[in-house]
C-alpha cells in the first residue's frame, strides 16, 4: 500500500473486507483522501465469490442478464457472478442460460471500443456493468454510453465500492458505500484542499492499482 497504515473495513461476510489507506491520491478525474484497494477482491477466488454473492440478490430473481461488461479488471468477480446467476435450483431469471463475460478495449481518449467479433455479445443483449469502484461516475457513464452505442440494453451498474447511488438513470449497487467510509472525499484537482494546503501527493491511482510518488 502507498502508506503504512492499512484499514480493513469488515462486511457481514467474514471473507469480504474493504482495504483502504488514507492520504493524498490522484486519479485521472479527481483527487481523493483515500486509496481503495480492491486488488484481492478482483484476484483472489474466495473474495471474488464473496463479492458476487453480495451483489447477487440485486439481480438473481428480477433481472435478465445476457452479458457482464467488466471494468477495472473485474473478470474473476464477473465469472463468479455469472455462475451464480445461471445456477439452477432456485428462482432465477438466468437459470441454465449462458452469460457472456467480456472486457472492452479503451482508446487513447479513454473511450470504450468493441471489435466486430465482440459486438454480438452486446448488441440486443441485456448488459450488466461491473466496476471495481464508482466514485466520480465518469468511467461507468462511458460504459453506459458504449453499451447504448453498440445496441445493448443496460440493466444495472455494480461495484465493490461506490460513493454515488446513481449514474445517469441507473442505480449503482455496491458492497461498500460512504456509510462504510463516511469521511471519504473526492475533489476536482483545482479544488483539492490538500493541494491548497501544500500536501504532496502520495500516489497516482487507477483501476490497476497505485504508483508511489
Amino acid at each position: 500500500m502507498p502508506t503504512d497504515k492499512i484499514i480493513k473495513i469488515p462486511s457481514k461476510r467474514k471473507n469480504l473486507y474493504l482495504r483502504v489507506t488514507q492520504g493524498h491520491f490522484a486519479t485521472s478525474h479527481s483527487h481523493t483522501n483515500y486509496y481503495i484497494d480492491v486488488t484481492t477482491q478482483k484476484t483472489r477466488l474466495s473474495e471474488a465469490k464473496a463479492v458476487a454473492q453480495e451483489l447477487l440478490p440485486y439481480y438473481d430473481s428480477t433481472t435478465m442478464v445476457d452479458t457482464i461488461l467488466c471494468l477495472d479488471g473485474t473478470e474473476v468477480i464477473a465469472t463468479c457472478l455469472a455462475e451464480e446467476l445461471t445456477r439452477g435450483g432456485h428462482i432465477n431469471m438466468n437459470a441454465h442460460q449462458t452469460i457472456y463475460v467480456m472486457t472492452p478495449e479503451h482508446t487513447v481518449g479513454s473511450q470504450l471500443l468493441l471489435r466486430d467479433n465482440m459486438i454480438p455479445m452486446v448488441e440486443g443483449k441485456h448488459v450488466l456493468i461491473l466496476a471495481a469502484s464508482v466514485t466520480t461516475g465518469y468511467t461507468a457513464l462511458g460504459a453506459i454510453q458504449a453499451v447504448d452505442y453498440y445496441g445493448g440494453h443496460v440493466v444495472g451498474v455494480s461495484a465493490i465500492f461506490a460513493t454515488t447511488d446513481k449514474v445517469g438513470e441507473y442505480t449503482v449497487r455496491s458492497c461498500f458505500n460512504p456509510n462504510d467510509l463516511p469521511d471519504y472525499a473526492s475533489y476536482l484537482a483545482h479544488e483539492c484542499p490538500q493541494c491548497k494546503a501544500g500536501v504532496r501527493l502520495d500516489a497516482l491511482i487507477n483501476g490497476h492499482g497505485y504508483s508511489k510518488l
